[in-house]
């Protein structure tokens, strides 16, 4: 091998590259491990990983320390190899749990950018090592990136997702957000939206509230006749045209539940309620003489709702 800066330089970069490649096999053997015996369960399984997953871990590094006897001096003493391996493996694997600990902070979300993370912090153990303030100031450069870049990772995952996201993700049909104004003395709250449904609630003190379900006409599977009306199985039905070509529906099955249904270029409006108040029912019509796509500001809250894995 040649002498010269250049040479050594190639050597280390070399050296260093081959680190990299077997500390992601370390992390990928070792994360592994570390499933199987949380699958696995009991302390045993706990206290084997470390002693069947350690010392062939540290033999391999060892072998790969070899390479670095021309510019590390550590390994050229006795047994420098082994003492080598055990601060690459030490350093690489503190560095290693703290990519997984960011990893498990934003989800899980980093996939297999946490086996690359491993080999990179295998790899800067190693580079620890190299003597010279060049590489050291490299190393620590870096390291420095490194931190930098899982801390942003934790960061940014903590933030919650903006709405575009949010939608984009649970794969929301846009067409199906929409609601009626809040009646007088209710407030208003979004359930839930999804490729097939969107769901808003209409709350009041003492009283069991409304929910306005919109989805796709043709989406219900329920059998109904000529007029919409839906065909009960048991229990007793009554549907009647409420104007504006609303279809009431009344389910008398013990317990008065009633649905006021609007179809409407595509898409079909049910609003829910129990009982047989006329408040319940005039409010259910203020809500779907007033429909129009909700705002941002009302969405808003299905961020809170959770990311997809």
């Amino acid at each position: 091998m040649s002498g010269r800066p250049g040479g050594a330089a190639r050597a280390a970069a070399v050296h260093l590259a081959g680190v990299w490649f077997v500390g992601c096999v370390l992390t990928a053997v070792q994360f592994q491990a570390v499933l199987v015996a949380l699958f696995v369960g009991g302390w045993g399984a706990f206290v084997a990983v470390p002693l069947v997953v350690v010392p062939p871990a540290v033999a391999l590094l060892a072998v790969m320390g070899r390479t670095a006897r021309v510019f590390v001096p550590l390994v050229r003493r006795p047994r420098g190899p082994w003492r080598w391996a055990a601060v690459v493996y030490g350093l690489g694997t503190a560095g290693v749990a703290a990519a997984v600990a960011a990893s498990l902070s934003t989800g899980g979300r980093g996939g297999p950018l946490v086996l690359l993370a491993g080999g990179t912090c295998y790899a800067l153990a190693a580079a620890s090592l190299v003597p010279g303030a060049r590489a050291r100031a490299a190393t620590l450069g870096a390291a420095a990136l490194l931190v930098a870049a899982g801390a942003y990772a934790v960061w940014d995952a903590s933030r919650p997702p903006t709405l575009d996201t949010w939608l984009t993700a649970h794969r929301v049909d846009r067409d199906l957000l929409r609601l009626g104004d809040t009646p007088p003395g209710h407030a208003s709250r979004v359930l839930g939206a999804s490729g097939d449904g969107f769901g808003v609630a209409y709350e009041r003190p003492g009283s069991p509230g409304l929910h306005l379900a919109v989805a796709r006409a043709g989406e219900d599977t329920r059998r109904v006749d000529a007029r919409g009306c839906p065909v009960p199985y048991g229990g007793v039905v009554r549907c009647g045209d409420d104007a504006g070509g609303r279809l009431l529906v009344t389910y008398e099955d013990g317990d008065t539940r009633r649905e006021l249904r609007l179809e409407r270029e595509g898409l079909v409006y049910t609003v829910s309620f129990r009982g047989g108040a006329d408040a319940e029912l005039s409010a259910a019509r203020h809500v779907l003489s007033t429909l129009r796509p909700a705002t941002a500001a009302e969405l808003a809250p299905l961020r809170e709702f959770g990311m997809p894995r």
